[in-house]
């Protein structure tokens, strides 16, 4: 455990420790959440209808092919108070660099950031176990969590594929039909930033900016994620008065063209509908840069990407 916050999940303990992740759910619905995986290692070829098509369909040949190493998930209430003992759980998934597919330079900087790879092969949680368990856990299909990211396209692609068990849908529109099912309410920090015009950069950039201290190694898991929840909370308390407006937030993932919006009914639930005149997050860049290496966790190492 690091700091006394951050919780290692292997697969000896994983059933208790999601037993106590739920546990927390109750008092601490928001979740935020970061991964490491293999990088880039392919990149798609064809006519796309424009850049942000070409960066789904580079992310979802990617995340088809590779596998994800790490899941940070950190609790939240409502008003951004943490727990007062684990508040972060790190799963370390089963990954064989002998024999699974990744990016050099990723393996690179994640051994620098401190994961045993060694271990992750010997000890690390199957993925199917770990996909069945979250559908289980209380985390999923319900709109009574919120899920805060840090432009995350890769890793809700990630997640989804884990709890479905089958590969991302071919085309953007689709993917985020079957994401707002799983995960009926999201945040992207990084998308939220576009309407702060004093924040830039990748995930440690905007923590130095807000003074926020980082518990744990950066480019892993469950300290990436922490640090995008103590993010959220002091941008959306001390930029937008604590509150969000849920029809230009939420639902929105950085990178993409997000063709739908979400509304609450009556009766508080979210209904996600097409949205009128959708138009592209602007790319800043061209499709190469898009498709530049991502290697791991938010820190902006391609334009584009987180």
């Amino acid at each position: 455990m690091m700091g006394g916050r951050i919780r290692d999940v292997w697969a000896d303990n994983l059933e208790l420790e999601m037993a106590h992740l739920r546990k927390k759910l109750e008092k601490y619905p928001f979740v935020a959440i970061d991964t490491e995986f293999p990088g880039i290692v392919a990149r798609p070829i064809g006519v796309f209808r424009g850049s942000t098509d070409y960066h789904f369909q580079t992310l979802r040949c990617n995340v088809d092919m590779l596998h994800m190493i790490q899941l940070g998930l950190s609790v939240c209430d409502a008003e951004g108070n943490i727990p007062p003992d684990v508040c972060t759980w790190q799963f370390n998934l089963r990954f064989d660099v002998t024999r699974d597919m990744c990016a050099p330079d990723s393996l690179e900087l994640l051994t620098t950031a401190g994961l045993d790879f060694e271990r992750h092969m010997r000890l690390g949680i199957d993925h199917t176990v770990f996909g069945e368990l979250i559908v289980s856990s209380g985390l999923v299909l319900l709109d009574n969590i919120t899920w805060v990211s840090f432009h995350s396209g890769y890793d809700f692609g990630y997640l989804l594929k884990l709890v479905t068990g089958e590969p991302l849908p071919d085309v953007e529109d689709d993917f985020f039909e079957r994401l707002h099912l799983w995960f009926p309410c999201i945040y992207d920090v990084k998308y939220i930033m576009r309407s702060c015009k004093s924040l830039k950069g990748g995930l440690q950039d905007v923590a130095d900016d807000l003074q926020i201290s980082r518990i744990g190694q950066q480019h892993q898991a469950g300290s990436d994620s922490l640090l995008t929840a103590l993010i959220f909370f002091k941008m959306r308390d001390s930029m937008f008065d604590g509150v969000l407006e849920e029809s230009k937030y939420l639902g929105y993932i950085y990178g993409f063209s997000n063709a739908t919006s979400a509304t609450r009914t009556q009766n508080g639930h979210l209904l996600y509908a097409p949205r009128a005149n959708a138009t592209p997050v602007p790319a800043h860049a061209n499709a190469d840069a898009l498709a530049s290496a991502h290697t791991h966790s938010p820190d902006d190492v391609g334009v584009g990407i987180e």
